[in-house]
């Protein structure tokens, strides 16, 4: 098994036909664009791939074009070296401006574009989880730190948070019975705790790029500064800084997983996939002593296996038990 779709292998040549005609899309357009925005999760998603595959396949799609959307733009961002930072904010803005003119309108020419907005009008996904997903790459183009968590946070919710929200209505939830606040809390939670593990396990590659996600509060606290993280020695410092993040981490993991039981029984074990396995990675930094300079940790891939294969398990009982969450037939009007 090696890269991103190496990760998991799963019997049948035609999963993704299958996961269309599960969804009811039947335009070739429509599935054409919704099999190119599958094919960018599987081959750069791995982990997130993963977990999706443990949906009813009548959601699946919907979440690859969640993803193509984010990895449309997060590209736009940060694979245009040959560009300066204003060129790259320009070229940002028209995408976006464009984008967001196409999701009201209804119809786009873009082959991803028009996966995410079938299914932003099918589940009635608010636009501004989009305009603020945009702002939050933005951002990446002029913001270099963060002084403290509170200002992580902010940005955090335009790249992880609203990820989380525009899931919710795919994944369904337990009973009527489960309130929508409460719902919502869990998956901010949880996007943001992804968001952060991302941050731990790249701190070597965002300081590449110039910027340093880690609050400059937390930094101070520690006894780290921007060149004690370039010379990319581990010392006791940044040992205890990334702990403390760790640890915060955690918490968020925590406050995320608290919510899994409220959604949709056949939509648990996608979840508990995503938050075992994303979790591991911080073992990992700490198995490695806190080391995020020398190479990217990652889960191995004998335990991604592991743990997909027993999340696989429980979504096939899941969907014996239960039938998939009721999906709107055609499209309608974003909210």
């Amino acid at each position: 098994m090696s890269g991103a779709g190496g990760a998991w292998a799963w019997p049948g040549r035609h999963a993704a036909a299958r996961e269309l005609d599960a969804a009811g899309i039947a335009d070739p357009a429509l599935r054409a664009s919704y099999a190119l925005c599958r094919r960018l999760n599987e081959r750069h998603g791995r982990t997130y791939f993963l977990a999706t595959r443990l949906l009813p396949p009548s959601g699946r799609p919907f979440v690859h074009a969640l993803y193509g959307f984010a990895r449309s733009v997060d590209d736009l961002v940060d694979l245009s070296p040959a560009l300066t930072p204003a060129e790259r904010a320009d070229r940002l803005q028209a995408w976006g401006r464009d984008f967001l003119a196409d999701l009201e309108w209804g119809a786009t020419s873009d082959p991803v574009s028009r996966a995410v907005i079938d299914t932003a009008r099918r589940w009635r996904l608010p636009s501004s989880y989009f305009a603020d997903f945009l702002d939050a790459m933005a951002m990446d183009l002029t913001v270099t730190e963060y002084a403290t968590y509170a200002d992580l946070e902010r940005y955090m919710w335009g790249s992880s948070a609203v990820i989380g929200l525009q899931m919710l209505p795919i994944l369904g939830r337990r009973g009527d019975d489960v309130r929508t606040d409460v719902l919502e809390q869990h998956a901010i939670a949880l996007g943001m705790a992804f968001q952060l593990t991302n941050f731990l396990r790249d701190v070597a590659e965002d300081l590449r790029r110039g910027r340093v996600y880690l609050p400059q509060e937390s930094l101070r606290e520690f006894g780290v500064d921007r060149e004690r993280l370039a010379r990319g020695v581990v010392d006791e410092p940044i040992r205890n800084l990334l702990a403390w993040e760790i640890e915060r981490a955690r918490g968020l993991y925590r406050e995320a997983a608290a919510g899994v039981d409220l959604v949709h029984p056949t939509s648990q074990p996608c979840l508990r996939t995503a938050l075992t396995l994303y979790g591991e990675i911080l073992d990992g930094i700490e198995e490695r002593d806190y080391d995020v300079f020398s190479g990217r940790v990652a889960v191995p891939a004998a335990r991604r296996l592991s743990v997909g294969l027993r999340g696989w398990r429980e979504a096939r009982r899941a969907r014996q038990r239960s039938a998939a969450p009721a999906a709107p037939a055609t499209p309608t009007a974003s909210g």
